[in-house]
């Protein structure tokens, strides 16, 4: 059985990246520097996770892979979060059934990204 164990998520500031993703999803981060400096979503051990990273080579796209981010309970409240942390909507809550609601979204740097959550 496969499942999803983490995602590599391309931005041009990680600054600006950081802030939308602490605003909308209450995330924090772990810095890392290497050859290019990462910021890596806090998680626990064996837990799915994520980081924001810069790159040359790979750039944000609102084409694609589409990563869904649990704001359960909270969703229309991250959604209203999304413009004034420079994000936009592109498609506004919206059920997806039988498996909640959802809101897709650009962040802070272009990435398409979905909001999820089972309740509104």
């Amino acid at each position: 059985m496969s499942s999803i164990i983490w995602a590599d998520i391309p931005v041009k500031d990680l600054e600006r990246a950081m802030h939308f993703y602490s605003k909308i999803l209450n995330a924090q981060f772990r810095q890392r520097s290497s050859d290019s400096p990462i910021a890596v979503f806090e998680h626990r051990p064996g837990q799915v996770s994520a980081c924001l990273f810069t790159s040359e080579h790979e750039q944000p796209s609102r084409e694609g892979v589409i990563v869904y981010w649990n704001v359960e309970g909270r969703l229309k409240a991250a959604e209203a979060l999304v413009p004034g942390c420079g994000g936009t909507i592109l498609r506004s809550t919206h059920a997806i059934e039988p498996f909640g609601y959802r809101s897709v979204v650009l962040d802070s740097e272009g990435n398409r990204l979905a909001l999820h959550s089972q309740a509104l």
